[in-house]
């Protein structure tokens, strides 16, 4: 009996998590026999009571998997490699399907980016012994196109996982419009098809096509919630609205100003669609391809069925001919944001036709004040709780009286000093003084530092 209890003994005991240790592992030596003397009872108490003290102390490598399970869940993939080589019990634990759950895989070039990789052996260990664990996915690259067909080939490879989330990322300049079209499109069909459950999908400047979505729409159509596919130039206004047809749980949209049309926006209104939460808009174009206009009546329908719907606009770098066929009528945009210079009539438009405004950023409007346009947008938009104003010029008074129109409930106001012209009746300091009370807290303008 003694020798059966012995070899079950473990000869090494894994002590707790300290603060300065991932895990500790301390051998017990077994202690030489000494002649008995008369101290032998005393020590041989000793003893006993170490023994006890030992066995009866937290022994991590006895926690059942799913508790040791609910720790590494919180640790990186590296920590995790680490840890599974502390004991077997750690490594069984290691392996559980919930730490497995998500992954990012990260392609670049070492020699051309700063961008850490994921190292090809982690990379085909997931895609072997966990990719039927996998429900998050993301595919990030640096702007090689190699890191894009890289991505590509893991993409081909995840055809035996049911995910919930897929994610194609670019660091940089966008590379997937890079690889070759009909070897990422068949990867992503596949990919769709057995994909059941999907609930997010993120495929920004992708040559994902018509077909794709129509993939996406059967096989997930009670399922999706967030789509984001901006700049894809292969998909069609008549693509996008046939998957918001199926799709009806989609909650959040982001896509191109150009796949906008009439029939999307009573797609997305009709009865059996839930209420949509944000749709997101990016504005880009040139001279040659003028904005078509979406008409007011769908914009009103679409309020009407998602009342507290957000819209967000993008306004990149436009000439000004692309901007005179926009903002000419009501558009229920609640975020705005221009990158480039926006012109004095057409923040006149916005004020006079954007009446959900709730967030303003202009980055730049050209050599004009623009006091009269802002005022305009605190008397229309009562909504508005956020200004941002990069290179533009406002007169100190007309920026006081824009803040008194709108009140405490301009929660953020980011103005650059050199926006500010002084007048007769207000300088900076008074003009800082005014604002503060009005909104009832300290504020002054942003300054740019001079190095």
């Amino acid at each position: 009996m003694a020798a059966d209890s012995a070899a079950k003994r473990p000869e090494t005991h894994c002590s707790s998590v300290s603060s300065t240790t991932t895990c500790l592992s301390e051998c017990v030596p077994r202690q030489p026999k000494r002649r008995r003397s008369c101290d032998a009872p005393k020590a041989i108490s000793t003893l006993r009571a170490k023994s006890h003290r030992m066995r009866s102390s937290p022994d991590w490598s006895v926690l059942p998997p799913e508790v040791l399970a609910s720790v590494f869940v919180q640790l990186p993939v590296a920590d995790l490699g680490r840890v599974a080589c502390v004991c077997q019990s750690w490594n069984r634990a290691s392996q559980s399907p919930q730490l497995w759950q998500k992954f990012e895989f990260v392609l670049s070039n070492a020699s051309k980016s700063c961008l850490p990789a994921t190292s090809p052996a982690l990379i085909n260990f997931v895609l072997k012994r966990h990719a039927k664990h996998l429900k998050c996915v993301i595919l990030r690259t640096d702007s090689s196109v190699e890191s894009a067909q890289k991505a590509c080939h893991i993409l081909s490879r995840l055809v035996n996982c049911s995910l919930k989330t897929l994610a194609l990322m670019s660091s940089a300049r966008p590379v997937f419009l890079d690889v070759d079209q009909e070897s990422f499109v068949s990867a992503l069909t596949l990919v769709l098809d057995h994909s059941r459950a999907l609930s997010s999908l993120a495929i920004d400047n992708t040559p994902v096509d018509d077909p794709s979505l129509k993939a996406l729409a059967t096989s997930n159509s009670r399922t999706l919630q967030l789509l984001r596919m901006k700049s894809c130039p292969r998909v069609s206004p008549g693509g996008i609205v046939a998957l918001a047809d199926h799709c009806r749980c989609l909650r959040e949209l982001s896509l191109s100003y150009t796949l906008l049309s009439d029939n999307l926006l009573m797609a997305l209104s009709s009865e059996e669609h839930v209420r949509l939460e944000y749709l997101r808009i990016d504005i880009y174009g040139d001279k040659d391809a003028p904005f078509k206009r979406v008409s007011p009546h769908c914009w009103k329908a679409l309020v009407d069925h998602s009342p507290s719907m957000n819209l967000v606009m993008y306004v990149f770098v436009l000439p000004e001919e692309s901007l005179e066929s926009l903002f000419t009528s009501y558009l229920p945009v609640t975020h705005l944001y221009f990158g480039d210079c926006l012109p004095k009539r057409v923040l006149a438009r916005i004020a006079k036709n954007c009446p959900r405004l709730r967030e303003l950023v202009v980055g730049a409007n050209g050599s004009t004040t623009i006091d009269s346009e802002l005022l305009g947008v605190a008397s229309n938009c009562p909504q508005l709780t956020s200004l941002g104003l990069g290179e533009c010029e406002v007169t100190c008074s007309a920026f006081v009286e824009f803040v008194s129109r709108c009140g405490p409930k301009l929660r953020q106001l980011s103005v650059m000093e050199e926006c500010l012209l002084e007048d007769e009746l207000h300088d900076i300091n008074k003009t800082c003084k005014r604002v503060s009370e009005i909104l009832g807290r300290d504020w002054c303008p942003e300054f740019m530092p001079i190095w």
